[in-house]
């Protein structure tokens, strides 16, 4: 899944975020989300999330997905 449906989106799975630093290279960041910042229910570059680690980037793949 491509996490621009806020739906698809929930604490605890497994995603992979592109930082805001790395837009340009896009390169990826994996880790567990803690919260969801993006309020609509889509967004075209991926819902912006905070890792449990404290990182904030915009989910572009789903890697565990919802049970």
């Amino acid at each position: 899944m491509n996490g621009q449906n806020r739906k698809d989106v929930i604490p605890g799975i497994e995603v992979n975020i592109v930082l805001k630093q790395d837009q340009r290279s896009g390169k990826l960041t994996r880790g567990i989300v803690k919260d969801l910042l993006t309020n609509s229910s889509t967004h075209p570059h991926g819902i912006k999330v905070r890792l449990a680690d404290g990182q904030v980037g915009r989910v572009k793949e789903i890697l565990s997905p919802a049970r």
